[in-house]
């Protein structure tokens, strides 16, 4: 977002935090799923709800900070990362503003989403985040959540670096039994406990335009292109 149009963050702060056990390493993006924005905020900052985030994205771009990011902001829940249990610790948390499936889907606006790179490219870059640890909530909990949910325009974010891309060239399937498909999930970085919801979380994040739970040749090699080393471009010295 250029500074001339970046939003001054207001605050809003929530008394549900503690302290954080581990050093910040990974980006989680909630959406909301709440009827509004306010609504949402309000539910956030409630002593009585258990809940809260470091920042809430509005659709306008306007960021409200909630929770200081020293500290522990609790909106991971039960949750795990590429071996990491207690994801609150580890973790900023993004919510953005969207009703989400319970309240009417809706894609999200440019200028959301253009906060949203904001802010995740500041974190990203004060903590060394690497780009397979910004992730959704339903990467790190697939039995339970499907925000930011398959509208997300993660390209957005992995055409500037800021989380992975999904992998479209060059595709070779390795024909995986399904149980090799899981392990190799479960290696990405996935809960696998229970493989169909990993696997549908696997197809939120990186094949939108197809949910279905099936372990097909087109997610398998999805899958072992984020897992092979990624080449050094060659050097050609000549002009």
């Amino acid at each position: 977002m250029p500074d001339a149009d970046r939003k001054i963050m207001i605050e809003r702060l929530s008394p549900n935090f503690d302290e954080r056990n581990a050093p910040i390493s990974i980006v989680v993006l909630h959406y909301t799923g709440m009827q509004d924005g306010p609504s949402a905020i309000d539910w956030l900052a409630n002593p009585e709800s258990g809940v809260s985030a470091h920042y809430v994205v509005s659709e306008d771009g306007q960021v409200t900070v909630m929770v200081p990011e020293e500290k522990r902001a609790w909106h991971a829940g039960r949750s795990h990362w590429r071996g990491i249990s207690d994801v609150n610790s580890a973790s900023v948390g993004i919510e953005i503003v969207n009703p989400g499936h319970e309240f009417g889907y809706v894609p999200f606006p440019d200028e959301q989403i253009a906060s949203v790179i904001d802010l995740v490219g500041q974190i990203k870059g004060r903590y060394g985040i690497t780009r397979g640890n910004v992730v959704g909530h339903s990467d790190i909990a697939p039995t339970r959540k499907q925000d930011p949910g398959e509208l997300f325009p993660w390209e957005a974010l992995a055409s500037r670096r800021l989380a992975l891309p999904r992998p479209r060239k060059k595709l070779m399937d390795p024909m995986w039994t399904d149980a090799g498909f899981l392990l190799a999930l479960e290696r990405f970085g996935y809960d696998v406990t229970d493989g169909l919801a990993a696997t549908v979380a696997f197809q939120r994040r990186f094949r939108p335009e197809l949910i279905d739970g099936t372990i097909d040749g087109e997610c398998r090699a999805i899958l072992l292109a984020l897992l092979l080393p990624r080449p050094e471009p060659h050097y050609d010295p000549t002009p």
